[in-house]
């Protein structure tokens, strides 16, 4: 999926708050960097960290709240 599609449908998911979407991918993206496993069923060894906790987000892998 391209990534304008991927944002699209990771926007729906924060009921479209791109500020928290940033902030979600941010701190996730930071998650992957520093060991954590990614969620995805694809081979992720040539994507950006960014774009695999974006991916996450959409596919609903990673659930996206205001709370805590």
């Amino acid at each position: 999926m391209r990534t304008e599609q991927l944002t699209a449908t990771a926007l729906e998911k924060v009921n479209f708050d791109k500020y928290l979407l940033a902030n979600a991918v941010g701190k996730r993206a930071e998650a992957i960097a520093n060991g954590a496993q990614a969620l995805l069923d694809d081979n992720t060894a040539d994507m950006k960290y960014v774009d695999i906790a974006l991916q996450e987000i959409a596919e609903g892998k990673i659930i996206v709240s205001l709370e805590g």
